[in-house]
């Protein structure tokens, strides 16, 4: 159904892809990636469209996320590029449709603004009771709903004068303007004949009912608050890099739980942006828990996280999340690596370990190395030029029970140190 309803907007994207690429003439003409009506023209003719489909088409692949804006220019996203072999692409892309319902479908005429934004915010809420009704729901119906969520939104907001003779609460704040007494009929109707532009539902002799789509996206929806709701370590409302050390003790299992607890309390892409924030600091541990939470993630990182393999921090990681991603088995993973990022990937997880971890864990991470023996494994560490070098390995010579092996970290620490 997802591919279905946006065949079009694919249409309009990949065709702009092809003819409006890097050396070619622009797309837009206004700085805001609308088509200029040149090139609505020239997309028309090419498609056998008319110019008012192409654009509507147009801006529909803009709410997919099929096209991303990025100030005066337009580009392919990453949902265009994983079209055919990624279904979960599909599927985001029209929950970012439908999550922009309300732009996807001109407002009536000469609207209340703070009707109209209050029948936005109250339209989860009935949504919610068509999924639940789980069939033909009469309008009538929705609208007692809507205007009873719309009240309970003005009284969240002291909009509700108090009546004739009855005295405001002492201490209570003082009530706003209440907001103009706008009919919600001629709003519902906007809002339902909106939803069933995206596909969400059918709307028809007076009433609605969800489509199979439209209901799978209010249910992941409500899993989702379900999901945050029940955070296991409470981390929800933290910054990413305070969420990972709230994870750090947990295991693996609880981790991965509390990652999706955090991803389904924000949207996808600002998560991501936190989470590679998150592993550039200095903290090693933080760097790895996040790119675990960026597996829990998946697809929706992957532009994200390739954009970052340029960073030597960052890189080892990076690679392997791609692989995984790809396909590779986790445990086979590793050989993406070159020698000298593995090495870089070993010092860093040792950096976690030190900081973090006990002594005996540093030994046995010795066992992680790719060298075969523990001088070759030293002389790699001091090339390969981490910043964390010399304290690991001041570090693994307090932590390690052979006195001669070490002497010999010793050693290779103060030459590092010294610059030999």
């Amino acid at each position: 159904m997802a591919r279905t309803g946006l065949a079009g907007a694919v249409r309009v994207a990949r065709w702009a892809d092809a003819a409006l690429g890097p050396g070619r003439d622009g797309a837009t003409a206004d700085g805001k990636a609308t088509l200029s009506t040149e090139t609505a023209e020239r997309a028309a003719a090419d498609l056998g469209l008319s110019s008012a489909q192409v654009r509507a088409d147009w801006d529909t692949a803009r709410l997919a996320g099929l096209v991303e804006v990025h100030g005066d220019s337009a580009r392919p996203g990453w949902r265009l590029r994983a079209w055919d072999r990624d279904d979960s692409a599909v599927l985001r892309g029209w929950v970012a449709l439908f999550d922009a319902w309300s732009l996807a479908f001109h407002e009536p005429d000469e609207p209340e603004a703070a009707a109209v934004a209050e029948v936005v915010s109250a339209m989860p809420q009935v949504l919610s009771f068509l999924q639940l009704s789980a069939g033909p729901v009469p309008v009538e119906q929705l609208l007692d709903l809507l205007q009873q969520r719309v009240t309970e939104l003005r009284t969240e907001r002291c909009e509700v004068p108090y009546g004739p003779g009855t005295e405001q609460p002492a201490g209570s704040p003082a009530p706003a303007e209440p907001a103009p007494d706008t009919p919600l009929a001629p709003l519902l109707d906007w809002a339902l004949r909106a939803l069933a532009s995206v596909g969400a539902l059918t709307y028809d002799d007076a009433q609605a009912t969800l489509t199979p789509l439209g209901s799978w996206a209010v249910w992941v929806k409500l899993e989702q608050i379900c999901v945050a709701a029940q955070s296991p370590a409470g981390n929800i409302e933290q910054s990413a890099e305070d969420m990972l050390r709230g994870c750090a003790q947990l295991r693996p299992n609880a981790a991965r739980a509390e990652y999706r607890a955090w991803l389904a309390a924000r949207p996808v892409g600002s998560a991501v942006t936190e989470l590679i924030h998150a592993a550039r600091g200095e903290d090693a541990l933080l760097r790895g828990l996040a790119f675990e939470a960026l597996r829990v993630v998946g697809a929706p990182a992957e532009p994200d996280v390739r954009a970052v393999v340029s960073e030597p921090a960052l890189r080892p990681y990076a690679l392997l999340w791609i692989a995984e991603h790809d396909g590779v088995d986790p445990e086979d993973a590793h050989e993406v690596l070159t020698r000298d990022e593995a090495t870089w990937l070993w010092v860093d997880t040792a950096a976690a370990v030190a900081d973090h971890g006990e002594a005996p864990m540093l030994v046995r991470h010795l066992e992680a190395a790719v060298q075969a023996t523990v001088p070759q494994l030293l002389d790699e560490v001091r090339a390969v030029g981490h910043p964390r070098t010399v304290q690991v390995l001041v570090a693994l010579a307090a932590a390690h029970p052979d006195p001669a092996l070490a002497k010999a970290v010793r050693r290779a620490a103060f030459q590092v140190h010294t610059g030999g």
